[in-house]
Parts: structure tokens; sequence; C-alpha cells
């Protein structure tokens, strides 16, 4: 006989109870007999007492899974051992034995006569079905069938889309299975109906009835399935002991610069004045900032003036420290310009100031600015 080079048809059994008769004691038939048993078989093995078994064999008939007819195979087996709502006629037969040898060829033959599904190992001409080794997640099954030309293959192939699967599809699969059983039993959908129909209809503006609105429902998971990402578009959330890492590292380091004013001309301002005053959220600034460095200042930042009038300066300078640390626990940038911070000035209270509630240690975008003007030549700059 030729072999077929035609492809099959790819087909789901529904195997719950029935009788599969596997022929042989190698670790093939131990395969099958496991396979039957996934599907809810009932594995029926056919071997002469005494026969080698197979370990994974033995031990599932010592658990009563398998049940092991101890005689050598013949034709009656095939009609005498299968359930009575069928006549005893088993429902599958599995081959394991070489396909070069005759008892192979003699049992399908038989089974090709009287119609049973018959799998012959390693000869699909033998055979009038074959097994699709799946990757199974929960009751999603994918297959790949080569017909015969390469197990491997076809392994590999199914390896590859099993990889490009999202996370989760088995549960995912089993719960829209779930709400569509419910939404056939509340609208009393025959099973099939409307499956794809998914288009809408032209006349989506008439009222809608009673039997319109039955179908809907069923319509509107149809195109939730199709219009659905199988992928999130967002990474997966790291492990909760690496949140606080996360979080630290996914912000830069606060940053305190005293800057001052300089010696009133705007245009003698450093450029890294100019840029913190320009891009702050808050500015902070002394009675004896000028006038024309505080136009500089853009129009939608908020501006404090230091109320340090006679008997008020220390109350005056707690509120502007206040403030400025009130805007750092904020995430804001906040500057504080100037005549000259550690001449004039009183820079080094404002740093003692936020080194003792822990500035350097926060990962917030804050800056607090006074660069030192011309006069003093002092810089200081503190990143901890």
């Amino acid at each position: 006989m030729a072999h077929n080079t035609s492809n099959t048809m790819l087909a789901g059994v529904y195997c719950t109870d029935n009788i599969h008769l596997v022929v042989g004691t190698n670790p093939l038939a131990a395969a099958r007999c496991t396979t039957s048993l996934a599907a809810g078989a009932r594995p029926v093995l056919v071997a002469p007492a005494g026969a080698d078994l197979h370990y994974n064999l033995q031990t599932k008939i010592e658990q009563g899974l398998i049940r092991w007819h101890q005689k050598a195979f013949e034709d009656e087996h095939l009609f005498t051992l299968g359930r009575d709502e069928v006549g005893r006629t088993v429902d599958a037969v599995f081959v394991t034995s070489a396909p070069r040898e005759a008892l192979a060829a003699r049992i399908s033959s038989v089974c090709r006569r009287n119609r049973i599904p018959v799998n012959v190992v390693d000869a699909p001409h033998l055979s009038t079905f074959g097994l699709l080794p799946p990757h199974a997640g929960g009751p999603l099954q994918i297959g790949v069938a080569p017909n015969g030309r390469g197990c491997k293959l076809a392994s590999r192939v199914r390896r590859e889309i099993a990889s490009c699967l999202p996370p989760g599809l088995g549960a995912a699969c089993d719960r829209l299975g779930e709400l569509r059983r419910r939404i056939q039993h509340d609208d009393a959908l025959a099973p099939g109906d409307l499956d794809d129909a998914l288009d809408q209809g032209s006349q989506f503006n008439r009222l809608v009835g009673d039997d319109e609105a039955r179908t809907r429902r069923m319509r509107w998971l149809g195109q939730l399935l199709l219009a659905y990402p199988g992928h999130s578009s967002s990474p997966p959330p790291p492990p909760p002991a690496q949140l606080d890492a996360a979080a630290a590292a996914s912000s830069p380091r606060g940053r305190i610069v005293l800057a001052g004013s300089g010696p009133g001309d705007p245009s003698l301002l450093t450029t890294a004045t100019l840029r913190a005053i320009q891009t702050a959220d808050v500015v902070l600034a002394d009675k004896l900032v000028p006038s024309g460095v505080l136009d500089l200042i853009p129009r939608r930042t908020p501006v404090q003036i230091a109320r340090k009038f006679p008997g008020n300066a220390d109350q005056a300078q707690e509120e502007l420290l206040e403030t400025a640390l009130a805007a750092v626990r904020s995430g804001q940038a906040g500057v504080g310009p100037q005549g000259d911070p550690f001449v004039y000035g009183r820079g080094g209270e404002e740093v003692a100031f936020f080194r003792a509630r822990g500035l350097g240690d926060r990962v917030t975008s804050v800056f607090i600015i006074k660069t030192p003007g011309v006069k003093g030549g002092l810089h200081s700059y503190f990143e901890k």
C-alpha cells in the first residue's frame, strides 16, 4: 500500500469513558496509556501474563488506572473488551509494536474493516488517526501535525508557538468559557449561535427588541475576544522585594545648592543661578535681592520674600526654611537667592538645617539654590 501523502483533518475527540485498547508493553505503550487517561478514557492493556512491563505501566496497573488483559492479542478482543453501550466494541486501538511486524498489519486490517480507529506507531499507512503532542494550559491545547513527516520538527514548532503565548492564557480561556456558558444559559441561545456573527448590522438605530437583546451579549463577547490584546503593553510588575529599590532608582537624587544673587546687576548672575531661577517651582527670596533679579523670575512661579523687619529676622528665617522644607518634601524645585550667602548671608545655618532633616538621603527632584555672588567668591554644592 502506498504511503498517504495528503494532509490530515485535525479534530478534537471527546474520549470520556471510552475504552482504548493498547497493544504492547514498551515505554510508548505507557505514554499512550497516559494520554488516554488525560483525555478521560479508560485504557486496557493487552499483553500476555508474565510480560516484561514498563515500570510506568506497572505502577498505573497497581493504582487501578489501567486494566491489564493478560492474554496475547486476538481479533475478538476488539469486539469484547469495549463498552456495553456500543456493543462491546472498543473505541480506539493503539499498536506500539514495530510496524514491520505482522501483528501490526493484521490489527490495522481488522480495525479498518470494522471502522475502529487505529494508530500504529511510525506507520501512517496503517493508521486511521494520529496523535498531536499538545501544549496544554488548562482547557487550552495547541498541537502541530507533521503528517508523518517528522515528529521532532513538530515538537519544536509547538514549543516555539507555546513560548509566544501570554502567561495565564489557559486560565483566561477557562474564565471566558464559563462566561460564554452563562450567556448561553441566560439568553437561551443554542450552542454555536452567533459565535461568528461579529458584524454590526446596518439597523443599529432601530428599536431593540427582546430577540435582539438576547443575542447582543454573545456578539459582545465575540468582539471582546477579537479586540482584547493578548500581551500587556506594560512590563510585568517587579517582585515586592524590589519595589522600594525600583522607586528609589527611578528618581534622581536631591541636590542642595546655595546661590547668591550677585552684586546687583542681573547681567552679572552666573549661568547656574539664572537657570535655577527660571526652572524653579518656588522662589524664596531675601529682602536684599535686587528687583532686577526678581524680574527674571517667570510669572507662573510663586515667590515668597522673607519678612525680615526689625525684631523678626529669626522668625522670618525659620518661616523661609520651613517653606523650603515643605517644597522639598512635596517634590518641588525651590530656589532661594540672596546677596552672598556665606559672607553676608546665613548659608551655613541653612546647610545644617537641611542636613539635620536628612535631605541628603532623599530621592526627590528638589533644588534649594543659592549660588555665591561675585563678592564672596565662594561656591557650595552639596549632593549627598
